[in-house]
Parts: structure tokens; C-alpha cells; sequence
């Protein structure tokens, strides 16, 4: 269903960018569910769960709209398996709510899911989307460190693809996770500025190499900051991985390869990835010349940064430095978007 009071007027989509609904902040951010260090960062972020401070940062792009989504941490990283159902009831009820509230500013929301939970997502998905209207779900890159390959998670993964759900993948390592294993935590904020685009590329590695793209080609996975690490390493992932298993004696990988119908390369191509990238230009040319015009979404990351609207501007900046068409800007910025969403512009004005 097309949200109330959309008439195609906007010219550029946010696909992937985060807001807290009030109740859930006040109970579970404010409260200390979040954490120490991911934490200290969502809850000092004005523009994360307040309204008003959201609206006059929109208020500079005109014709700009936001797609919603939960910030990190995974409810999974927040509450057991028995406790983080009801965690994402009450996002997604916030997060319907916005979007039914302000619909000329939020074109809709992917829902938030319990993954520690694997039956009571699946739950979930159907009641978000078939009650409160979610386009699509939000996971992150391994859940409370198992790899999002694991056999529980596969129904998911099927009822995504039955459904025709885009899926937003969202990564997520924190500071336990060190740089060396003679560590106990990581340094510096490795584990961000590095560890996410790592995980990121680890997570589509693992769902391209179990099978998961090649059960379900139609499924869209939608990689936030442009697939991570995997576009500037096109040749370690192509050539690199068409020499699958010459580099392992104990694992049998070169009949695994034999048993693929594309090279590995051309599944990687399969995700979509956004130009979440905090002004990087040369990774954002690099990303769209790795995905296609086609599998790239506009996205700012929006509210974490330095001071408000600052990605929003510098993502705009990046794309229009590109020696693109603007057929292929107006893909980028809107109809890629409308169409995972499954949403049909009643015009291109």
C-alpha cells in the first residue's frame, strides 16, 4: 500500500538511515539496554529520537523523504532470547507510527527483528508487515555471533524471498571483538571503522558460499555502506575465488565451486549496496561501478554525524561528482528505492 499523501514528488529516497521511537529510547536506550560503547554513541546523537531536530535537518533538501530504520545495537545485543520479542514489537509499533504520522516525511520502515529468537521473527515479519505495513526487515551481520548462514536462520531467508521483502543488513562487531588475538578488546575504534565493512563482506560471503543466493535468486539484500570491503576488492573476489580451495587442504572447497552455477564474483554483484559512506568519493565510484547503477540506493547514515546534515550533503556532493547520466542519478536517488519498496510513483515530477 502506498503511504498516505505519496505522489511521487520526491526526488531523493533515504533508504538507510535510523531514528528511535520515543517509548522504545525512553525504556531501553535511556535505561542502559544499549551498552557501553555503542551506547554512549546513540544515546548523545540529538537527531536519533528527537522529532523536531530530525524535521529541521530534512528541511534543508526539500524534496527528500526518509525510509526508517532501528538503530544499532541488535535487539539480540540488548535482551535474551525470551525478552527481545517484545523489544521489537515495540519498535516496529513506534516506527508504523511515525511513518502512518508524517507520511510526507517517511515513505515507510523496514521492520526490527528478535533474531535470537529465529520463531518468534518469523512472528514478527508477518505481523509487521501484514498489520503495521513494513516493506521489508532489518538484520544485522551475525546474531550475538553466530554466522547469519546457520540452518535456524534459513526460513527467514525463505519467507523474505516468498514474500518479495527487500532485507537491510546492517553490520554489527563491537569493541570485545580485538584486533589480535593476544588482546581482549579492540583499539581505537578499529573495531568500527574496520571491523564493520569487514563484517559486512564476511556476512555476504557466507550467505553467497552456503547456497543461500543460488536457493533464492530473487532475494534482495541491501548492503549498507556500499557491500563494505567487497567492491574495492573486486579482484580478490573474482579472480581470487575462481581459485577457490587452492589454498586449503582440508576442506574439499574446489567441488563446492565446481557445484556453483556463476563465479563468485557475479553472486556479490546479486546485493544491492548504498552510498552510506560519509562523503567518500572514491569508494562511492568505486561501489556503483562494482554493484550497477541499477543495485545502488541513496543513503546517508543520517544521524551519526559530526554536526546535522553533514552525510546527507556529502552523500549528495559524491553522487552528483560522478560522470553519471541523470537517468542513472534519478535511479540512485529514488526509483531503485521505489522499487524494492514495491511502491509505484504516480509521477516522476
Amino acid at each position: 500500500m502506498m503511504p498516505l499523501g505519496y505522489n511521487g514528488r520526491y526526488m531523493k529516497i533515504d533508504l538507510f538511515n535510523h531514528f528511535f521511537p520515543k517509548r522504545f529510547f525512553n525504556e531501553f536506550i535511556e535505561s542502559g539496554f544499549a551498552g557501553k560503547d555503542i551506547g554512549k554513541r546513540v544515546r548523545n546523537v540529538p537527531t536519533i529520537a528527537d522529532l523536531d531536530a530530525r524535521f529541521r535537518v530534512m528541511d534543508e533538501f526539500g524534496d527528500y523523504c526518509q525510509f526508517l530504520s532501528l538503530p544499532a545495537p541488535p535487539l539480540e545485543a540488548m535482551a535474551g532470547p525470551e525478552d527481545s520479542p517484545a523489544l521489537a514489537r515495540i519498535a516496529n509499533d513506534g516506527l508504523a507510527e511515525l511513518v502512518a504520522r508524517h507520511p510526507g516525511r517517511f515513505i515507510g520502515f523496514t521492520a526490527s527483528l528478535p533474531m535470537n529468537n529465529p520463531d518468534q521473527s518469523l512472528k514478527e515479519l508477518d505481523r509487521a508487515v501484514s498489520q503495521l505495513g513494513a516493506r521489508g526487515i532489518q538484520i544485522f551481520t551475525n546474531v550475538c555471533g553466530k554466522p547469519l548462514d546457520s540452518p535456524e536462520f534459513l526460513p527467514l531467508f525463505e519467507e523474505a524471498a516468498r514474500r518479495d521483502l527487500a532485507i537491510w543488513m546492517h553490520p554489527a562487531r563491537g569493541a570485545s571483538f580485538p584486533d589480535y588475538l593476544t588482546e581482549d578488546r579492540s583499539q581505537y575504534e578499529i573495531w568500527w571503522t574496520f571491523g564493520w565493512p569487514y563484517e559486512t563482506s564476511a556476512a555476504m560471503a557466507r550467505i553467497v558460499f552456503s547456497g543461500v543466493l543460488e536457493r533464492f535468486p530473487g532475494l534482495k539484500i541491501i548492503t549498507h555502506h556500499l557491500g563494505g570491503m567487497v567492491p574495492y576488492f573486486e579482484g580478490r573476489v573474482g579472480y581470487g575465488w575462481d581459485q577457490l580451495g587452492s589454498r586449503t587442504s582440508d576442506v574439499d572447497y574446489v567441488s563446492l565451486l565446481g557445484r556453483m552455477k556463476k563465479r563468485p564474483v557475479d553472486y556479490f554483484r546479486m546485493f544491492y549496496g548504498d552510498t552510506a559512506l560519509f562523503g567518500g568519493l572514491a569508494g562511492t565510484r568505486c561501489g556503483v561501478e562494482f554493484f550497477g547503477v541499477d543495485h545502488v540506493v541513496f543513503a546517508s547514515d543520517v544521524p551519526f554525524e559530526p554536526r546535522p546534515g553533514l552525510y546527507i550533503r556529502e552523500t549528495i556532493r559524491c553522487i552528483e561528482s560522478l560522470s553519471l547520466t541523470p537517468d542513472e542519478k534519478d535511479r540512485i536517488y529514488r526509483r531503485n528505492a521505489l522499487a524494492l519498496l514495491k511502491i509505484v510513483a504516480a509521477s516522476s515530477a
